[in-house]
C-alpha cells in the first residue's frame, strides 16, 4: 500500500506529533475503560493515556518498579540485559505513548499505577508498525483481562493509524507470556533472531523473540476499513 504522506511528515510522523488530547481522539476509542461481563461495583481501576513527555514523574517510577518487580531478572539473563538507567532513558523517549491503569479507589485524586502499556508507532525493518515496548500489571491484577483490554487498545490505535502489524519482543523463557500472546494471534516475526552456529560449532538460541500481528483495518480519509 502507499504510504500516504502529509505535506512533508509521513503518517507516523504526523500521529506522533499530535498533541495528546488529538492523539487520542484520533486514534482511541471514546471510552477506554474495561467493563466486566459480571460486575456487581463499578471498577476502581481508570484507564488514562499520557506521553513520554506529559507522564508525572511518579506515575513513572511507578512504571517503572513494576517493570523492575516483574522483569528485572528476566531482562539481566538475556543478551539485552538490566540497566536501571538505560530503561529510564528509553521509558523517557519522545514518541512513547503509555496507557496507564490507575486505581483510584483509596485516593481518587492520587491514584497508584497497577498496571500500564507502553507503545510507539514507528518503523521496524522498513514497516509502519505498533510497537508494545512494555505491558506489566500486578500480580493481583493478571488473568482479569486487563493485559487483553490494553492490547486491544493499542492495537485500535495501529488500525486507526493504518499501519501494517503489532509488533513486541518477549523473553523465550516466558512460557505464560508466550501463551497469552498467541491467544491474541500474534506469532513470530520473520525479523525475529535466529539460532546462530559459533565457530566451535555450538549453536547459540536467541534469547528473545520478536512476535508480530498483521492489522487488517486501514485508514483511508478518516474511516477505518477492512483491508482483508
Amino acid at each position: 500500500m502507499t504510504l500516504l504522506v502529509l505535506g512533508t511528515m509521513t503518517r507516523i510522523e504526523d500521529a506522533n506529533n499530535l498533541p495528546l488530547a488529538a492523539y487520542r481522539a484520533r486514534f482511541l476509542p471514546a471510552s477506554l475503560q474495561l467493563i466486566p461481563a459480571k460486575a456487581s461495583a463499578p471498577s476502581p481501576y481508570h484507564i488514562t493515556l499520557e506521553s513520554s513527555s506529559t507522564i508525572s514523574a511518579k506515575d513513572c517510577d511507578e512504571c517503572f518498579n513494576l517493570i523492575a518487580s516483574t522483569s528485572a531478572n528476566a531482562y539481566a539473563a538475556s543478551s539485552i540485559g538490566w540497566s536501571p538507567t538505560k530503561k529510564r532513558k528509553e521509558m523517557k523517549l519522545p514518541d512513547l505513548r503509555y496507557l496507564l491503569l490507575v486505581d483510584r479507589g483509596v485516593q481518587p485524586a492520587h491514584g497508584r499505577v497497577e498496571g500500564f502499556l507502553s507503545f510507539m508507532l514507528t518503523y521496524e525493518d522498513g514497516h509502519e508498525v505498533v510497537y508494545c515496548y512494555e505491558l506489566h500489571l500486578a500480580s493481583r491484577l493478571q488473568r482479569q483481562g486487563l493485559g487483553k483490554h490494553l492490547m486491544s487498545l493499542m492495537e485500535h490505535v495501529g488500525n486507526n493509524a493504518g499501519v501494517e502489524k503489532s509488533m513486541l519482543t518477549i523473553f523465550v523463557g516466558n512460557g505464560a507470556a508466550m501463551r497469552f500472546y498467541e491467544q491474541l494471534g500474534y506469532s513470530e516475526d520473520e525479523y525475529s533472531p535466529e539460532p546462530r552456529k559459533m565457530r566451535n560449532g555450538t549453536i547459540k538460541m536467541p534469547t528473545y523473540k520478536i512476535l508480530s500481528k498483521s492489522l487488517q483495518e486501514w485508514v483511508t480519509d478518516g474511516k477505518v476499513e477492512d483491508n482483508g
